[in-house]
C-alpha cells in the first residue's frame, strides 16, 4: 500500500468517562478503501500522532468444549483450561468447575487411548 498525504483537521478529546478521543476531518477529495482495526496511537507533544495497526489476536481452536468451559491447544504448544461462570452463581462454582473439569478430562483420557 502506497502512502497517502491528506491535508486536514484533527481534533483531540476525552469523552466523561476519562476516555481521549481523536477525530481528523480530510479537507480534500481523497478516495480510500474503509478500514476499521485495532491501533496503537502516540501523541506526541507537538501535536504529532502517530498509529500502528495492533495484529489481531489469534484465538485457540477449542478441542472439547462444555457448558462453560473450554481446552485448547495454543499456539504456543500449551494447553488450556478456560473456565468461566457468572458472579451470581458463585454457590455453583466448585461442583461446576469439578463437574466440567472432569468431563473433559474424561475426553482427553479417551482421545489419548484411542
Amino acid at each position: 500500500m502506497k502512502p497517502i498525504e491528506a491535508e486536514g483537521t484533527m481534533t483531540y478529546g476525552q469523552l466523561e468517562n476519562g476516555m481521549k478521543t481523536l477525530d481528523f476531518q480530510c479537507l480534500e477529495a481523497v478516495e480510500m478503501e474503509e478500514h476499521c482495526g485495532q491501533f496503537k496511537v502516540k501523541r506526541m507533544r507537538d501535536g504529532n500522532v502517530y498509529m500502528t495497526e495492533v495484529p489481531k489476536r489469534e484465538k485457540n481452536t477449542p478441542i472439547f468444549r462444555d457448558d462453560n468451559s473450554s481446552f485448547s491447544l495454543g499456539k504456543d504448544d500449551r494447553y488450556y483450561f478456560f473456565f468461566s461462570l457468572p458472579k451470581q452463581l458463585l454457590d455453583e462454582l466448585p461442583a461446576e468447575l469439578v463437574r466440567q473439569a472432569s468431563v473433559i478430562a474424561n475426553k482427553v483420557i479417551r482421545e489419548l487411548m484411542d
